[in-house]
């Protein structure tokens, strides 16, 4: 157990909410391995119709924690890929959930956080939400290629190749998210959506879920989740000049002179 990750059921509704909030509720390993635990614990609850993801403090999630991955010294395609499947296979068991699924996304919602709220059937945003996959700027790639199923391929294209934000407004109009409400309406409108869910028996629900799941599923999103990680291993371990120096500031000066290194060569968008 762990407080990492928070988990509370009260009638039919599971919630789900990333705990660090001083890390921008970042995913550690020890919060992805919670995460996948908590969505089994729900999964498995007859008594929960639906499951509500959401972060505490002013971000809903800002990606997997880099620094992990320094203080661990993962730099070969070796030793990305164990890690990248182990993410990814908790992504997409947010996916597979045979439950309705809603993210609740305040503030930043990036990276491998954006991959999670985006494997939620629905998601409810604050009107500060800021969604995006800022991965290349990293030298890296998403862990869940799921964003191309969502967006589609034009504006997938252009998010992923340069890692902008896009506020929760353009995220309504780009079919990103459900709805868009003032902060301090979040958690009400979130719940409001799950109670009108939640009166449908649960095996219709079951089913309502495996069939849409499917209609993705047979246009390759597994398959495409399945490659982006074995390229994605590739890509973070190419070891490049920018990735080297990034890596440097990091373990020199902290992770934050490493982000403003990064954001200089880009302009911080977003």
């Amino acid at each position: 157990m762990t407080d990492a990750v928070l988990y509370e059921a009260e009638g039919p509704l599971a919630r789900i909410t990333l705990n660090r909030p001083d890390k921008l509720n970042a995913l550690n390993t020890e919060a992805v391995l919670e995460l996948g635990r908590l969505v089994a614990r729900a999964a498995a609850d007859d008594s929960v119709k639906v499951v509500l993801i959401s972060g505490t403090g002013r971000a809903f999630c800002a990606g997997y924690d880099i620094n992990d991955e320094i203080e661990d010294g993962t730099q070969t395609p070796l030793d990305w890929l164990p890690v990248l499947r182990r993410d990814a296979d908790v992504t997409m068991r947010i996916w597979s959930c045979p439950k309705p699924t809603i993210a609740v996304v305040q503030g930043y919602c990036l990276a491998g956080g954006c991959e999670i709220a985006m494997a939620c059937d629905m998601i409810v945003a604050a009107e500060d939400a800021r969604f995006g996959e800022p991965e290349i700027q990293y030298g890296s790639g998403p862990v869940a290629l799921i964003m191309p199923f969502v967006l589609g391929q034009k504006k997938t294209n252009e998010l992923l190749f340069t890692g902008d934000r896009i506020n929760a407004r353009e995220a309504l109009s780009a079919g990103l998210v459900n709805k868009v409400v003032p902060l301090q309406e979040l958690s009400a409108a979130a719940e409001q959506l799950a109670l009108r869910i939640a009166p449908t028996p649960l095996a219709v629900l079951r089913l309502t879920k495996q069939a849409l799941n499917r209609a993705y599923e047979a246009k390759g999103l597994r398959t495409a989740v399945e490659a982006g990680v074995d390229i994605s291993a590739i890509l973070n371990g190419a070891n490049t000049p920018e990735q080297q120096e990034f890596d440097r500031i990091a373990a020199a000066e902290g992770l934050k002179a490493a982000l403003a290194w990064r954001d200089a060569r880009y302009g911080a968008a977003g």
